[in-house]
């Protein structure tokens, strides 16, 4: 495994054992089949049972309802060894734990927790998260999803648009606005009528994952699936943290794989007589991307170091996110050009990584709102709103 510093240095023997397993997992499960299923744009839904039974759903969950109670940093790495196999493989893992199991736990109530997490965690259950609309992304507070109060119960209308998940998860948490205009959080339920999720076909990105819309035509919801620890705002925000905080860690393992790919094929692949990797313009290629692998592995591991301690702000989970997708999305295309014609094809994972990360670089946040995020702590002057 590419680590130029020895990080794994500073690792306890738990993360490290907890690392090589994973990444034991992705080589046997994951990697022999992820361009078959890329290719043919289908999802590996087998895949689901398994993830559950190696602890990667909800592994900062607390150990009562399922989880494994395990620190940040063994999420993150674990994040980039599933991320290493395929990003979309990633966003699975990442939705359910940081943006279904997490709000449950964070903002649900004890029945709520027990009646969810445990079978999260093993699988049984699938989520995903509704925020992002057809017509809102970026401005998440201009929501047009509605939860009006009737009754005794309430009506839950509108839609969600590029919903990880969305057509195979057996719930969805759901963000929308009440009556008073406050942004709450819902859990729907698979089966709920007038709850329909219809998938996105036709992807260039992401085609081994999931993409899905969610639309609510009326759907009665009761007050034992409302959110009560949370509202505003913040409630989803403080969940796409979570999220964001496992794509930085992730993006590295796409980026590794990437880059460990031109490396092998640089030092086997032959042009006038001596090998690719002999040349110094790939020389410089190689060492330019193995540098900023190094950079965004220690920016990923400080921030983890922070995220334990409670710590890690919004912004300096955006600095990481944004870097760390560019990165990789600058590492896939030199790795690509060091294979040539050969890095378009299939037989490589370099052009599948590549068209995912263009995915990754625009969800849970644009590069371009990152960069504002943290314009807006730099200056405290907020240049989106």
């Amino acid at each position: 495994m590419t680590d130029y510093y020895s990080i794994s240095d500073l690792l306890t023997d738990e993360q490290q054992l907890i690392q090589n397993s994973i990444n034991e997992f992705v080589e046997k499960e994951i990697s022999p089949i992820i361009e078959t299923h890329a290719q043919n744009c289908t999802f590996p839904d087998h895949l689901i049972s398994k993830f559950g039974e190696m602890g990667i759903f909800g592994p900062c969950v607390d150990q009562k309802y399922g989880g494994g109670g395990l620190d940040y940093i063994t999420y993150g790495l674990i994040m980039q060894e599933i991320e290493k196999g395929d990003s979309g493989m990633r966003s699975v893992a990442s939705v359910q734990s940081s943006l279904v199991m997490y709000p449950i736990e964070a903002y649900g109530s004890e029945a709520q927790k027990e009646k969810y997490l445990t079978k999260l965690a093993t699988g049984e259950l699938l989520g995903c998260f509704g925020l992002t609309e057809p017509n809102h992304g970026s401005n998440p507070n201009g929501m047009e999803t509605r939860l009006k109060k009737e009754g005794d119960h309430y009506i839950l209308s509108g839609s969600k648009m590029w919903i990880t998940n969305s057509p195979i998860a057996d719930i969805a948490v759901v963000w929308a606005k009440n009556d008073e205009g406050r942004i709450k959080g819902v859990i729907v339920e698979k089966g709920m009528k007038g709850f329909t999720a219809p998938e996105i076909h036709n992807k260039w990105s992401l085609r081994a994952s999931v993409t899905g819309e969610l639309v609510f035509d009326d759907v009665v919801i009761t007050e034992e699936n409302i959110l009560p620890g949370k509202d505003g705002l913040g409630a989803p925000l403080k969940c796409l943290d979570q999220a964001r905080y496992g794509i930085a860690w992730g993006a590295i393992g796409a980026a590794i794989d990437c880059y460990e790919t031109a490396v092998k094929y640089a030092s086997e692949r032959k042009q006038f007589d001596k090998t690719l990797g002999s040349f110094q313009l790939n020389q410089k290629k190689l060492s330019e991307m193995l540098t900023e692998i190094t950079k965004a592995q220690l920016l990923a591991l400080r921030l983890g170091q922070l995220k334990n301690l409670g710590k890690a702000s919004t912004s300096q989970i955006s600095m990481a996110k944004r870097n760390n997708v560019e990165m990789a999305l600058n590492v896939a295309r030199t790795s690509r050009q060091i294979l040539g014609g050969m890095g378009i094809t299939g037989d490589y994972p370099i052009m599948r990584h590549m068209m995912n990360l263009e995915s990754v670089i625009t969800y849970e946040g644009t590069h371009d709102i990152h960069l504002l995020i943290l314009g807006a702590d730099i200056t405290g002057t907020p240049a989106f709103v």
